[in-house]
């Protein structure tokens, strides 16, 4: 997903601000649900995060435009990992590698088909 950096989204410097990172991936999570037509906020079932690891390896500006890539790493029965990495053209600027939990009423669930479905279309 490719998105263009605002400025919202950046300190007095210029530079995007340490979390805006984290928002970025969500929004790609979010627009991979939305290419599927499969929204967990309409459903029984939701994600939520468990953990996890931001590396930020150089900086994005106001004005540039960026990607994120989504990739699924390891999926469980009641979780998975998700590596999430965010380029400028080709320079890697930040990696993500996050956990993600579902839930059925609040209470830890088998992940249901039709999300399995999802989440299997982001393996390499």
């Amino acid at each position: 997903m490719k998105l263009r950096i605002y400025y919202e989204d950046v300190d007095i410097g210029g530079i995007v601000y340490h979390t805006k990172y984290i928002n970025f991936c969500e929004r790609a999570r979010s627009e991979i649900f939305f290419a599927q037509g499969k929204l967990p906020v309409f459903e029984e079932y939701h994600f939520v995060v468990k953990n996890l690891q931001a590396n930020f390896l150089q900086p994005a500006y106001f004005g540039e435009e960026i990607e994120v890539k989504t990739q699924l790493k390891q999926m469980k029965r009641t979780s998975l990992v998700l590596l999430q990495e965010i380029y400028r053209d080709q320079e890697l600027l930040f990696t993500m590698d996050i956990t993600l939990v579902c839930l059925k009423k609040d209470k830890i669930a088998k992940i249901p088909p039709y999300f399995l479905e999802v989440f299997a279309s982001l393996q390499s």
